[in-house]
């Protein structure tokens, strides 16, 4: 633990968080943010047309592979970034560390604000799936029929219960609250995965032959695969795959709170993509070997076709119980991402680039914990979710924001600037204990083209036609975080945003880094 302290003060910051979680929380809270129980049923009706059981099989082997070559790009590709540099800011403090000192506030800027716009939006898209399955829920054995705004109003439950329960619990029992919780997430999602799967193969009245799930293309979009074509179907269905296979930067911004954070965050990190890809892959098969009737599924009435498959294979009681699985990982999975997402915040906030940061870098000095950025992460993730009160799309296009904003900030700064300089420079770079050797430059290649693969699939237009309520609004919501961070940099924060603030040096020189504009002034 001095270790790690002495490291996190070479950067420059004190150890203000508590550092008591070890390899297995670390893993366990990128596992949980992961949850392929989460994010295959949530966007299951989506991958039915975009492409069908084929596409969702091949793209979910596709997508784990370059996902894993991301996370090692991320852990362990020269120069090492979360290996090198393991702190809370993760890829915004990665991107200023890996850049010229003259380019590193810029860097740190743009990637600091897509990151940030990739953890609210995957906060959104886990907790309205969670919110969509208590409505679902609720109507086996009622009357009771969701609708847009009741929908809203579970969202926002959820998202209040678990800022409560983070806020609250850790305001009692600190960060090591985190270590039990994450145990118990870790277990549910093993188990529950396993226990869900075999009840509906070992119940179901018929399964599916293999040629329906290996070789069953679907277009459910409205024409694109006439429109366009049958490959720009299958392209936009990855969408269900890669955004399940998302969050892992959770590993990087927990280790100012993990012991032997170097080796702890990248082993996390490339543990927590390959358990969730061969996890993914049996629910994935499970459930589509025992879907009944396809069309039934599809167009079932709870809105919901993994809750239709559950009532088709074991009844309305035994649904019950299986529902109330999925639930709990989802509920699971939502908390520990506002966990994740509140640190970025706050790591973003001590160097001064959030509104506010003097206000949301607070940490309560007894359990050392940022609560504050806690209610931050929800608040804004309610706001993201608004726009399903009046668009049929606005859950997947929160799920493609969440793809792009995160896989952004992973890859185009603080992957392709170091990558570019390595080239062109010839530039020296610290290499953490952790690192892939001669297959770090390919990797990181690899990893930084998949990148730019995805983020332009994803603002693709997913339903024909387009209209208001088929407009696939994550080009929205990128652009508008493009123009402010920009724009804004143009404006102002060029004058004194300065990246990562030497924290500790700047308290000895009388500075306050909490305020935007002295840091940067004063440096």
């Amino acid at each position: 633990m001095e270790k790690d302290e002495a490291e996190l003060a070479k950067m420059g910051y004190k150890q203000e968080l508590k550092r008591e979680l070890g390899l297995m929380q670390n893993f366990g809270v990128s596992f949980s943010i992961i949850s392929v129980i989460t994010g295959i049923p949530s966007l299951f009706l989506y991958g039915l047309n975009t492409g069908g059981p084929s596409v969702m099989v091949y793209g979910w082997i596709i997508v784990s592979f370059f996902t894993l070559l991301v996370g090692m790009a991320m852990a362990g590709s020269y120069p090492n970034p979360c290996s090198a540099h393991p702190t809370s800011g993760g890829p915004y403090f990665w991107a200023a560390m890996l850049s010229k000192p003259k380019n590193a506030p810029l860097a740190s800027w743009i990637t600091g604000w897509f990151n940030l716009l990739g953890q609210v939006a995957v906060t959104t898209g886990i907790s309205f799936a969670c919110a969509s399955f208590i409505s679902t829920l609720s109507t086996f054995k009622t009357g009771f029929v969701p609708s847009p705004n009741t929908q809203i109003g579970v969202y926002a439950a959820v998202l209040f219960t678990q800022g409560l329960s983070i806020a609250r619990l850790q305001s009692l029992f600190g960060v090591r609250v985190l270590h039990y919780l994450n145990n118990v997430s870790v277990w549910w999602h093993a188990i529950g995965t396993f226990a869900l799967v075999i009840a509906i193969l070992a119940k179901a009245p018929t399964h599916q032959s293999g040629h329906f799930v290996f070789q069953t293309f679907i277009d459910g979009t409205g024409g694109w695969a006439e429109r366009a074509s049958p490959a720009y179907v299958a392209v936009t269905g990855l969408s269900m795959c890669q955004y399940t296979l998302t969050g892992f930067d959770a590993s990087a911004h927990m280790t100012e709170e993990t012991t032997n954070a170097a080796m702890s965050g990248s082993i996390g990190i490339i543990m927590a993509i390959g358990v969730s890809a061969l996890l993914g892959m049996y629910l994935l098969l499970g459930l589509l070997f025992s879907i009944q009737d396809l069309d039934t599924t599809i167009n079932s009435a709870t809105g919901e076709p993994v809750a239709q498959i559950f009532l088709d294979c074991v009844g309305e009681d035994g649904a019950i119980v299986l529902m109330i699985i999925v639930i709990g990982a989802m509920y699971f999975c939502g908390t520990f991402s506002v966990t994740s997402n509140s640190r970025m915040m706050y790591a973003f906030a001590r160097d001064g680039g959030l509104p506010g940061s003097k206000f949301f870098a607070y940490v309560n000095t007894t359990w050392r914990s940022p609560i504050r950025t806690v209610w931050l992460a929800c608040t804004l993730s309610f706001i993201l979710g608004l726009p399903s009160l009046g668009s049929a799309v606005a859950f997947s296009a929160a799920t493609s924001i969440a793809t792009i904003g995160l896989y952004i900030s992973y890859g185009k700064f603080d992957l392709a600037v170091p990558i570019a300089l390595r080239v062109i420079y010839h530039a020296d770079f610290v290499r953490g204990p952790f690192h892939l050797g001669i297959f770090s430059f390919p990797v990181a290649i690899t990893a930084v083209v998949w990148i730019a693969f995805i983020s332009i699939v994803f603002i693709l237009p997913q339903e024909n036609p387009v209209d208001s309520q088929t407009l696939n609004y994550a080009i929205v919501a990128v652009g508008i975080v493009i123009t402010y961070s920009f724009g804004y940099w143009l404006i102002s924060a060029r004058k004194w945003f300065a990246g990562p603030v030497k924290q500790i040096a700047a308290e000895e020189m009388g500075i306050n880094v909490m305020e935007p504009g002295s840091a940067g002034k004063d440096q």
